[in-house]
């Protein structure tokens, strides 16, 4: 049992089983009704994605060191008890089952699921 991360939209895996979208804002122009069989998610999780504010700090960093900034601030913002609290059930569930999580971004060491894959380890998540 494990936790893939993925890019949502891209083909699922066999075995990848539920997909969770860690993103601030549903797919545009996708019905909701299609977002599972479109590949982005089968739930959403607004909560493990970063705030407004920090999504565009993220767009926009394209130095090491904004990035930096970046992921501090991301991960100022899961230690929250909220999203903390997800994250500590998700590194549970993974080992229970398989399922993945996922963002829309093309590159992965620039998106904010390279350090969500980070924190679900520090979590004691089991991952793919």
């Amino acid at each position: 049992m494990a936790i893939r991360v993925v890019r949502l939209g891209s083909p699922r895996l066999p075995g990848e089983g539920l997909r969770l979208g860690t993103v601030r804002r549903p797919p545009r122009g996708v019905p909701k009704s299609e977002y599972a069989s479109r590949n982005f998610y089968d739930a959403w999780l607004p909560e493990l994605a970063p705030s407004d504010e920090l999504v565009r700090i993220g767009l926009r960093a394209t130095d090491e060191r904004t990035w930096r900034a970046f992921t501090s601030r991301f991960r100022a913002e899961m230690k929250r008890p909220a999203p903390d609290r997800l994250l500590a059930l998700l590194a549970a569930l993974s080992r229970a089952a398989h399922f993945s999580v996922g963002c829309y971004c093309e590159e992965e060491a620039r998106c904010h699921r390279s350090v969500l894959k980070a924190l679900l380890l520090e979590h004691g998540a089991t991952l793919a």
